[in-house]
């Protein structure tokens, strides 16, 4: 792949603050784009440090509450005038036996991972219009590309209707010039030195950047089963 094919875009990391939107930071600051990093609050916002070098800003949103997502790409469009992409890496994973589930966990599971996305791909996109080459790229599980797993019922339910968002963004706004991804890892290694089964966090953020770069135009509405060794 051709280095450095990003120069001045604007890439939208969500959930920048988290151990996945770290590396995601690293990776495309290495490309020389220009970085928004969405943490959940003001106070996350203002201890988050852009990789050294790296031009961007921070901002901050319940990416659940849809006032708060408008307000936050609004601010987004006002430093930067355009968005070329967006990496949606909010998210959350809890078990709970079903028959123990309460309607708040379900609602917070569904929040946290689908409204969210849907939420952030849309104000995202209405800032991508005009401009070809969008991307939106979300994450999945194997839970939701492949099937559910016992005592993760709404997690499970999130992350498999997630997969359909994306299919059904993808084809609906191609012809936009914006395509959508979604990859979905199996369990994500932090650790560059743990040897164990799994997808390491710098692999995803790799696969994130190829998926914006010229070759990955040839992609869109995709699952990603980014499983990595041992599944």
């Amino acid at each position: 792949m051709e280095t450095h094919t990003l120069t001045h875009k604007v890439v939208v990391v969500t959930g920048a603050g988290g151990r996945l939107g770290r590396h995601l930071l690293r990776r495309f600051a290495q490309e020389g784009v220009r970085l928004a990093a969405v943490v959940r609050t003001a106070e996350q916002a203002r201890q988050l440090q852009l990789p050294e070098g790296a031009e961007g800003a921070t901002f901050h949103a319940d990416l659940a509450d849809e006032a708060q997502v408008a307000a936050c790409f609004g601010k987004i469009w006002d430093r930067f005038g355009y968005v070329d992409v967006l990496v949606h890496a909010a998210g959350m994973w809890a078990e709970r036996p079903f028959l123990e589930m309460t309607l708040d966990d379900w609602r917070a599971m569904l929040d946290a991972n689908l409204t969210s996305t849907f939420l952030c791909f849309r104000e995202a996109a209405r800032l991508m219009r005009g401009r070809s080459g969008g991307r939106l790229i979300a994450f999945a599980s194997m839970q939701g590309a492949d099937r559910g797993r016992a005592r993760q019922a709404a997690y499970s339910a999130a992350k498999g209707a997630l997969v359909r968002l994306v299919e059904t963004v993808g084809g609906e706004l191609v012809a936009q010039g914006i395509t959508a991804h979604v990859i979905a890892p199996s369990v994500i290694r932090y650790d560059e030195g743990d040897e164990g089964s799994g997808v390491t966090a710098a692999e995803l953020a790799e696969l994130c950047v190829y998926l914006c770069s010229p070759a990955g135009a040839a992609l869109n509405g995709m699952v990603i089963r980014a499983y990595g060794r041992g599944f």
